[in-house]
């Protein structure tokens, strides 16, 4: 049967973006397992697109415990295709921050918030709040330091 061919998956571009919603929808509702099923089938299907590796990328960033190698290798494949996404950003900058890459993060998080100047994406928003409070905890720190560090008051 030398006339045999493999099946092979095609998506029209209307079948493809829905199942692009899908799979968000899926992880939207916590369904990781389906999510990332659907997610590695969009990055197989059409490895151009950045939908199926940026999912990949949040799902491996959202694990208990979080994979950061699967989420710092799809995230990057994901900006690769597509760096103005700003979700990708944030989470290729948070993936970054919990692997202690800080100058690396901090490029990422930049161009997250220059890509949402209106403070109305929730990835960013997200982002923001971890940046706002990594500064609140640094501040907590240098002022403990500084009062550690003032010579003590004599007693008269």
């Amino acid at each position: 049967m030398a006339d045999e061919k493999k099946p092979s998956l095609q998506l029209n571009e209307v079948q493809f973006q829905g199942t692009v919603a899908l799979a968000y929808n899926m992880y939207e509702q916590g369904k990781m397992h389906e999510a990332e099923t659907l997610f590695g089938g969009l990055s197989v299907i059409n490895p151009k697109s950045y939908y199926g590796f940026a999912g990949l990328g949040a799902i491996a960033l959202a694990k208990r415990p979080p994979d950061l190698d699967s989420a710092l290798k799809n995230l990057s494949t994901a900006e690769s295709l597509n760096p103005n996404d700003t979700s990708v950003q944030a989470n290729l900058g948070e993936t970054l921050l919990r692997q202690g890459r800080i100058d690396e993060a901090k490029k990422h998080l930049e161009k997250c918030f220059a890509l949402d100047p209106g403070h109305n994406d929730p990835g960013a928003n997200r982002a923001r709040a971890i940046v706002g409070g990594l500064n609140m905890i640094a501040q907590q720190l240098e002022s403990r330091l500084q009062s550690q560090s003032k010579p003590a008051a004599k007693a008269s």
